[in-house]
């Protein structure tokens, strides 16, 4: 006992510690509020610094050879190092320096922040002298606080309308330059002289991306509108906790400040702990949208084939199974964001407020020393003021709470941008991620997928040694070599099929690929025209939205062709040699704008689609069935007058019509083999017409041994008898 009452403190020491803390206590106050207002911006930095994901090594575990598993194949999203990389990637895009217009439209926002809470603060100090002159029913300054309560409110009603609006400009703004960033890698730039048709191997050559305009519509614009927002929603949020704390400090001493912040950070932690991964479900979200919209874009573009094959009920089921994954998407989000509200609500509202209140009544059953005693008017004064701090603090460390779950969100769309950002790069460095055919990994077949080859601009065609491989690793001839000189047109023929015979089948229509410069070339020497120099004329031409000048012209607008010293007149020219003149008539003149696919039958769409090869005049024009909806003699005229204006011609047709025409033939056989030889139209002609004269005959042939049996039978019977 006597040693236990020596360890314990007398009353004298008790006094004199206290005396001596009273004595330091404005040192002590300021010493705890700026540890604070430090340990707020570090804890604040802490929680949205990287946080560690899953790691790549656990996660090609989880693969089998040649297959993914169904997580492997979601986005990979977490508020980590990666996504501020990203983001600090896109913010150099949509905040190009200092002095743009989105650098002065977030000075003004950051400005009318920092208004606002120094008008809450006035606000709230206002509160509490009214209330006071109630208790102290004094009228005249109650009136007077009234009358400043009023005026306040024009400047706090200004100062919100302005936040909305200029959040708004600012997500604009940002959606602006983001999407002229990405369309100039998409379709483009005046100023890049590399036509690398990005929005080509996009959606053929590579597979990262499946619904590229839903990246560029839909994704881009959530992007922008959770960034601009996410300043308001992080940097207000963390001033005002500050501020406002700073403030309650002064009124209730710093020592019930500290007490408010460890019980908020416990609770806090465990709300931490028990928010889900709402990034990885932002970006899976927009992932099965941008699929469902995938679906119902095929149907659309595909209508008339579906028709024909009465394939509703499959289509119906794609469709509904794409559907299906997304409600069941949503209402397992919705299901997490149900519990987490309930969660969130009860912490963050009704725990903290509890909190709150009880650090409002310290003044009124704690007499703190340095401060004077009040009256019941002066108490009123000071709890309606610190609690209105209260709320206001707990509102803005709510909405940094809340604020991680925005960010996660913004780091789910992020991905999707900067996914799209870094598939466009890497498909401008030739960098493609693509699912092979299983021949594919042969070894043989394999040197030749790593191998590039060499690309030599030159007036003629020239291929030396050349594979011809599709976007899936599918070779269709190991080595090809031919050429083609000014003048001198050919005609490729191969086994007749169907467009996917086309694609994958001989590589009739794969080589034009290459020569057009999207297709990639895994060796060998070609020498070729810029991609500028051809034209395609395909079974079924391109029809662009806009006038019916635009057809004729395209890719040339009106002013274009005005450069070039053409005039409407000069495209009716065009239009007789190909024998639709009358169109424009018919159609109410050059400015009248149709859906040109409905309103022209298909063989007026190869006329046009010849009129506009008439009209650029390239050196070389690619006919992929070009006039199988013409008629014979319209075939040949054209032809005539291509080739007076001298137009090389490279056409793949089965019409023997066109074949005095061209003057060297390239033949594929459908196996990997081809034969490049000149052409002898008149005894190519003369073997096609005894073949069918042959193959006539042989039709006979079952007829004529069926009625060889029953002349036989009857002459038997007449034996017999």
């Amino acid at each position: 006992m006597a040693a236990q009452s020596k360890l314990m403190p007398t009353k004298e020491q008790i006094a004199q510690l206290a005396s001596a803390y009273s004595r330091h206590r404005p040192l002590v106050q300021r010493g705890l509020t700026v540890s604070f207002v430090f340990y707020v911006v570090i804890s604040t930095y802490r929680s949205f610094s990287a946080r560690p994901a899953a790691s790549p090594s656990a996660s090609s575990k989880r693969k089998g050879k040649g297959k993914e598993t169904e997580n492997s194949s979601k986005p990979r999203v977490a508020v980590d190092a990666v996504f501020y990389q990203r983001l600090s990637r896109i913010l150099r895009i949509v905040i190009p320096s200092i002095r743009s217009k989105e650098a002065l439209l977030l000075f003004m926002h950051s400005s009318l922040l920092i208004f606002r809470t120094v008008i809450s603060l006035y606000v709230a100090a206002l509160d509490g002298k009214i209330v006071a002159s109630l208790v102290r029913a004094q009228p005249l300054p109650f009136l007077m606080n009234i009358s400043k309560w009023l005026l306040v409110a024009i400047p706090a009603t200004w100062t919100n309308s302005w936040l909305s609006y200029v959040q708004n400009k600012l997500a604009l703004a940002y959606r602006t330059r983001l999407t002229q960033e990405v369309m100039k890698q998409y379709l483009g730039d005046d100023a890049d002289p590399q036509d690398l048709k990005v929005f080509y191997k996009l959606a053929n050559l590579d597979d990262r991306i499946k619904n590229p305009d839903q990246m560029i519509t839909h994704d881009i614009q959530r992007f922008s509108t959770h960034l601009a927002a996410i300043y308001a929603n992080v940097a207000k949020p963390v001033l005002d906790v500050i501020l406002y704390n700073y403030q309650l400090s002064q009124n209730v001493g710093a020592e019930g400040l500290v007490l408010l912040t460890v019980l908020v950070q416990a609770s806090a932690a465990l709300l931490r702990a028990l928010t889900p991964a709402f990034g990885q479900y932002t970006a899976l979200s927009a992932q099965l949208s941008g699929n469902l919209r995938h679906t119902h874009s095929r149907l659309a573009e595909f209508s008339e084939e579906v028709a024909f094959f009465g394939g509703e009920e499959t289509e119906k089921m794609l469709v509904e199974r794409e559907y299906s994954g997304l409600v069941k998407h949503e209402n397992h989000v919705l299901t997490k964001r149900w519990w987490h509200g309930c969660v969130e609500e009860g912490i963050v509202k009704w725990l903290w407020g509890s909190f709150g209140l009880c650090i409002c009544a310290i003044p009124t059953f704690f007499k703190l020393p340095g401060v004077v005693a009040l009256d019941m008017g002066g108490r009123t004064e000071g709890f309606v003021t610190n609690r209105r701090l209260l709320l206001s603090a707990s509102d803005a460390f709510g909405r940094v709470m809340y604020s991680y779950k925005d960010l996660s969100e913004l780091a789910g769309y992020t991905t999707r941008v900067a996914t799209l950002l870094e598939t466009m790069s890497d498909v401008r460095k030739g960098k493609f991620e693509k699912a092979l055919v299983s021949s594919a990994s042969i070894e043989e077949n394999a040197k030749i997928l790593r191998g590039r080859g060499v690309i030599v601009e030159s007036d003629e065609i020239h291929f030396e040694n050349v594979p011809i491989v599709t976007p899936n690793g599918d070779i269709l001839v190991r080595s090809l070599s031919f050429y083609v000189k000014p003048g001198q047109h050919l005609l490729i023929v191969g086994p007749n099929g169907t467009a996917l015979t086309l694609y994958v089948g001989c590589g009739k229509s794969s080589l034009f690929r290459i020569l057009g410069g999207l297709w990639p070339v895994y060796g060998g020497v070609v020498r070729k025209p810029p991609a500028s120099q051809f034209i395609l004329i395909p079974q079924r031409p391109y029809l662009s939205l806009g006038t019916l000048r635009d057809q004729v012209i395209y890719p040339h607008s009106k002013e274009d062709m005005e450069a070039r010293g053409v005039t409407d007149d000069d495209l009716r020219a065009v239009l007789e040699v190909v024998q639709m003149e009358n169109i424009i008539e018919r159609e109410g003149g050059w400015d009248a704008a149709r859906e040109w696919r409905e309103a022209l039958s298909g063989g007026d769409q190869q006329k046009i689609a010849w009129a506009r090869l008439f009209y650029h005049q390239p050196k070389y024009a690619v006919l992929d069935e070009a006039t199988s909806l013409v008629p014979p003699d319209m075939e040949g005229m054209m032809m005539d007058y291509a080739t007076r204006l001298g137009i090389t011609l490279l056409t793949v047709s089965h019409r023997p019509s066109l074949w005095k025409y061209h003057s060297m033939i390239l033949q594929y056989d459908g196996q990997g083999g081809y034969v490049f030889t000149k052409l002898d139209a008149e005894r190519r002609l003369a073997l096609q017409q005894e073949k069918e004269a042959l193959d006539i005959k042989l039709l006979e042939v079952p007829k004529m041994k069926a009625r060889l049996a029953e002349l036989q039978e009857i002459a038997a019977d007449r034996t017999r008898l």
